[in-house]
């Protein structure tokens, strides 16, 4: 149990941390292309992803806990979906429960979440970006601008990361299965 909250722990970490360092380099880059001013882009570059990476951490969360409330609706359900992530209950088990073969706990991830998640965040992102843009630069013409095209750059950057993350988790739980199937 311990192992499972220390390994959870450090993904939810490198998660965060491969987020920021992913959007520092484009804060950074958007900042210069509008600015021209290396020491401007560097300052709205340092300090605007220190505040997303707290503001996307708070997204993520709950975005986690909205797909955990969809996933786990009844009560038997969340217990089975508990038991079956600490590796409690094994696939004979489930499949003994439930009366069939490959029963499995992990919610297919429709377009339409996937969309509103990217839009709560790509909204999240604007607010943060002409705020920090804002209070750097005491110019609202350049806030706007920055936090119109970076957040539209960061969003697309969102995505892509998003989508590895899940690739990661769902190589990790496959190899959960397969380590307890064997």
């Amino acid at each position: 149990m311990v192992k499972l909250i220390i390994s959870t722990a450090r993904r939810l970490a490198l998660k965060i941390a491969s987020y920021g360092a992913m959007h520092l380099v484009v804060a950074i880059l958007v900042a210069f292309a509008i600015t021209r001013d290396w020491r401007m882009a560097l300052a709205v570059g340092m300090v605007e992803p220190f505040f997303q990476t707290i503001a996307y951490s708070i997204h993520d969360r709950v975005w986690h806990r909205i797909e955990r409330r969809k996933r786990l609706s009844r009560v038997e359900e969340t217990a089975e979906a508990f038991t079956a992530r600490l590796v409690l209950m094994d696939e004979q088990e489930q499949n003994r429960v439930h009366g069939h073969a490959g029963h499995d706990h992990r919610l297919p991830r429709s377009l339409q979440q996937v969309a509103l998640k990217t839009l709560t965040y790509g909204a999240m992102h604007f607010v943060v970006a002409v705020a920090v843009a804002f209070a750097l630069t005491r110019d609202w013409r350049i806030a706007l601008a920055i936090g119109v095209i970076e957040p539209v750059v960061q969003t697309a950057f969102f995505t892509v990361h998003d989508a590895v993350w899940r690739r990661i988790e769902a190589r990790k739980a496959q190899r959960a299965v397969e380590v307890s199937a064997a």
